[in-house]
């Protein structure tokens, strides 16, 4: 299988529902095999997402915070600013909601002074041993026992916080590494029996003309794919549809048509293999990649 360098999916686009939901888990798939982009803390953040919502998944058996978690790593692989986590989304005590506000907010004005620049893995590190902890603290209502990502998460900003006191000045974040066309590949996702383009699919082809201005490939391959609900005949126009719409939101972005080649696939090249008629989010998508 040809190396997918940029792996990009637009967070937010995929909505699970019934027992899709927990039926599949292409969303931590999908990060296991993602290759970052952004920058290094984006990309840092990305893997410590992967490795919690895998710890999630495999040993806690705790689905939907694995598929939570899983999805805030592919929005920071596509190299989004993903924040720690709301401390008014979980169901926590009063005592508990005011101190993960003190410290989530000891940790954000390290970021607004520039911490993710000056040490990125500890930013990451800290981040994500914050929702950690808060995921572990809404299980643990009543105590602090088992809230061991607490402490680890004290330790990590400890450290940024003299880190950022330490830099004299503030750090400009480096130019991601130029895209290398024949390793590079993002992905396009879909709503169930829809053909147009959220604002997050939209961000993904800004990415993708920003990468083919700065460094024009030879060619643009565009392949449009359904899920195995519905007919094959359908399909094959629907994922078709899909690749054009593709094309033409590339092209409104400045890119040529004439370097451009729509093919449609519709069901017969899942991401995800599943059996006829089933709904699976991973499956709706258009490839762009390049030679």
């Amino acid at each position: 299988m040809k190396s997918v360098r940029n792996l990009v999916l637009a967070a937010g686009v995929v909505a699970l529902s019934g027992c899709t939901m927990f039926d599949t888990y292409s969303e931590v798939e999908a990060l296991n095999e993602a290759n970052p982009m952004g920058s290094p803390f984006t990309q840092a953040l990305a893997g410590e997402y992967k490795t919690f919502a895998n710890l999630q998944l495999d040993d806690n058996l705790d689905y939907p915070d694995a598929l939570h978690f899983a999805r805030k790593g592919l929005a920071a692989a596509a190299g989004e600013a993903v924040m720690p986590e709301p401390v008014s989304d979980w169901n926590l005590s009063e005592t508990h909601i005011k101190e993960l506000a003190a410290a989530r907010g000891r940790l954000v004005i390290t970021f607004d002074l520039g911490g993710r620049e000056i040490a990125p893995a500890t930013a990451a590190l800290a981040q994500a041993k914050f929702d950690c902890w808060i995921e572990q603290q809404e299980e643990n209502w009543k105590s602090d026992e088992g809230v061991e990502c607490k402490q680890d998460f004290l330790g990590a900003l400890a450290e940024l916080e003299g880190l950022v006191q330490q830099a004299p000045q503030a750090v400009e974040t480096p130019e991601p590494p130029p895209m290398i066309p024949e390793e590079a590949m993002y992905l396009v996702f879909f709503n169930w029996d829809a053909s147009d383009l959220s604002s997050g699919a939209k961000n993904v082809l800004d990415a993708v003309a920003q990468e083919v201005l700065k460094n024009p490939p030879s060619q643009i391959i565009i392949n449009g794919h359904a899920d195995t609900s519905g007919s094959h005949e359908y399909n094959k126009k629907l994922a078709f549809k899909r690749a054009s719409n593709v094309r033409d939101a590339l092209v409104e972005r400045g890119l040529s048509a004439d370097i451009m080649v729509v093919e449609s696939h519709g069901e017969e090249e899942l991401l995800v293999e599943t059996s006829d008629n089933v709904r699976e989010p991973a499956n709706r998508r258009v490839n762009i990649s390049f030679k």
